[in-house]
């Protein structure tokens, strides 16, 4: 099992869930266009794997953000680090145990104004049957008739019991995990 395939999916994982909540009820998120990664360093080296499906029931109201809410599943046996043999490492027990948890989600509870004229995002995300509350900065912007929700959300896999056994030393696979995300969305 590849400890830069399982980090790779757990932090797309996470990506997918944090960028979702900030989708708008009457928009539809473009696939084509957006992205959730996950970001870790194996060995000090970034690896960036890619969640390739998930989905998003979302009600957001840019007038009134804090009634926003979001409910995100990512299908992680679609978390993809370039290589077959690695990916299919990842999906094994001691890192997402994908056949036992092929599911991870995240539900907003709140979303709040923040400085600089982001969103400040609340909610519970779960991963390999661990929940955690988690919270991070949202960015949303106009391109043309889109909108476009970017952030990052920085996890510990370890939180999550994402590499287990002799992966849970940290000197291999670092501990800490950044979700990416971009969500395109068309009306």
């Amino acid at each position: 099992m590849s400890t830069p395939s399982i980090l790779r999916r757990g932090a797309a994982l996470l990506a997918i869930a944090i960028a979702l909540p900030a989708l708008a009820a009457a928009l539809k998120t473009d696939p084509a266009k957006s992205s959730v990664t996950a970001v870790f360093k194996q060995m000090n080296v970034p690896i960036e794997g890619k969640f390739k499906k998930f989905s998003a029931q979302i009600d957001f109201d840019t007038a009134k953000p804090e009634a926003a809410k979001a409910n995100v599943e990512i299908d992680v046996p679609s978390f993809d680090l370039g290589d077959p043999d690695v990916n299919k490492d990842a999906l094994k027990k001691d890192w997402f145990n994908a056949a036992q948890f092929p599911k991870a989600t995240f539900v907003s509870s709140s979303l709040k104004a923040a400085a600089g004229g982001k969103l400040d995002v609340t909610g519970k995300l779960s991963i390999k049957g661990k929940s955690a509350d988690v919270s991070f900065p949202l960015t949303v912007k106009k391109e043309g008739a889109s909108q476009v929700f970017e952030g990052t959300l920085p996890i510990k896999r370890l939180a999550f019991n994402i590499g287990e056994g002799e992966w849970k030393d940290t000197s291999m696979v670092a501990d800490e995990v950044l979700i990416k995300f971009r969500v395109v969305t068309t009306q």
